[in-house]
């Protein structure tokens, strides 16, 4: 097979990413390890920024996101027993959309398939070979046969565990990472909203979130022992642990339902620097991987492919490698932005086993500082809302 662009991965940056390169007249072929009913059913959180809402609507894929994501103009802290809101529209004039991840890439293979795309699922021995030449190839089975792409260019976008990353030599590669000593449980409720905004909720019990998904279904977490299994907490005692660390004093109230989905993350902070080697390019988890906390991934899987779309696009006009060149470079500074706010919301709004008290109070003290100052709370609204 021949192909322009090879792309490895069918999350949201490798459909993203080959339907903007259609869009400007580009071929590429994806290959997903997974079945396409599999990415398509994989509930994963979801909050977009205004720059990545802006994004898919001019790619021609924001119309369901426009009708059915929840527009969201805040968001609440919650903290010694009150509720504290940050207006994100009133101090960037930007917002957020609540649209999960599975949506999006419903949207993005629907797009690519209306188009004539060329996507392959349920791919497997995946090889890629000849990065530092121009014509590197990937091979791989399918259906049982195996194939071999040639292509200009290749693209990992196949997450954290892929087989792209590796092959960036490890002489010229740096991998930055911290592992945080809890994770979240995750449950997914058949229920009314319990709140118009995402509640963010700092407790001596630990750090919860309160996500709505749909007019009737909310998505709830709460921080655990990553260790920890889900057997291990019945529909009672998540009830229990979620009134007693979300509830305030104004009589506010969790509002239950069937809980049909349950699950346990770990959380890291990870970035692979350089993004590139060769004819080889990384992007979205492949490269990086933030806490949940500051809603970044899906964005900064966005971010990354509107880089490498115009830098490849450019080389195709006949401009050179100069955008190519800068991509990576490009690309990190964003990401670490987002690691910093990413990792500063998960240290301001979780327990720390080994913390002093004198760490809890001063922890307190900054939630204080950061709710009453317009100054710090600007700072958390343009982060959020990526402003930048």
């Amino acid at each position: 097979m021949r192909t322009q662009v090879a792309i490895i991965g069918a999350g949201p940056a490798g459909l993203l990413l080959s339907h903007l390169l259609h869009l400007n007249g580009i071929e590429s072929v994806v290959l997903e390890s997974r079945s396409r009913a599999d990415i398509e059913a994989t509930i994963r959180a979801g909050v977009l920024e205004q720059g990545s809402m802006d994004i898919l609507s001019d790619a021609g894929v924001g119309e369901r996101m426009r009708r059915e994501g929840a527009l969201h103009h805040g968001i609440e802290l919650a903290f010694g027993g009150r509720r504290h809101r940050i207006d994100l529209h009133g101090l960037t004039g930007k917002s957020i959309t609540v649209y999960p991840q599975h949506e999006v890439i419903i949207d993005l293979v629907a797009a690519r398939l209306a188009a004539g795309g060329e996507l392959l699922f349920e791919t497997s021995q995946v090889e890629i070979a000849g990065i530092d030449g121009e014509r590197p190839t990937v091979g791989f089975m399918h259906g049982g046969v195996a194939h071999r792409i040639e292509a200009d260019f290749v693209i990992g976008c196949d997450g954290f565990h892929g087989v792209s990353r590796p092959m960036i030599p490890a002489t010229v590669r740096q991998d930055f990472q911290r592992t945080y000593p809890f994770g979240w449980f995750g449950i997914l409720v058949e229920s009314a909203p319990s709140s118009e905004e995402l509640i963010y909720a700092r407790h001596e019990r630990g750090f919860a979130l309160v996500s709505t998904r749909s007019p009737t279904v909310q998505r709830l977490y709460f921080q655990c022992d990553p260790r920890d299994h889900v057997d291990n907490w019945s529909d009672d005692r998540i009830w229990a642990e979620l009134h007693a660390r979300l509830e305030s004093d104004d009589g506010w109230k969790l509002k239950e339902g069937r809980i049909f989905q349950k699950g346990i993350i770990g959380m890291r902070s990870f970035v692979c620097a350089p993004m590139r080697s060769g004819r080889l390019f990384l992007a979205g988890d492949a490269a990086h991987i933030v806490p949940p906390t500051g809603a970044k991934g899906m964005n900064l899987a966005i971010s990354d492919v509107k880089l490498l779309s115009r830098a490849l696009d450019s080389f195709y006009r006949g401009a050179g490698e100069e955008g190519l060149e800068r991509y990576s470079s490009e690309a990190l500074k964003r990401i670490w932005r987002a690691e910093f706010f990413s990792w500063w919301m998960t240290r301001l709004l979780h327990t720390f086993e080994d913390a002093s008290p004198f760490d809890r109070e001063v922890q307190l003290a900054e939630l204080e500082n950061v709710v009453a100052s317009r100054a710090l709370s600007t700072a958390l609204a343009e982060n959020y809302v990526g402003a930048f």
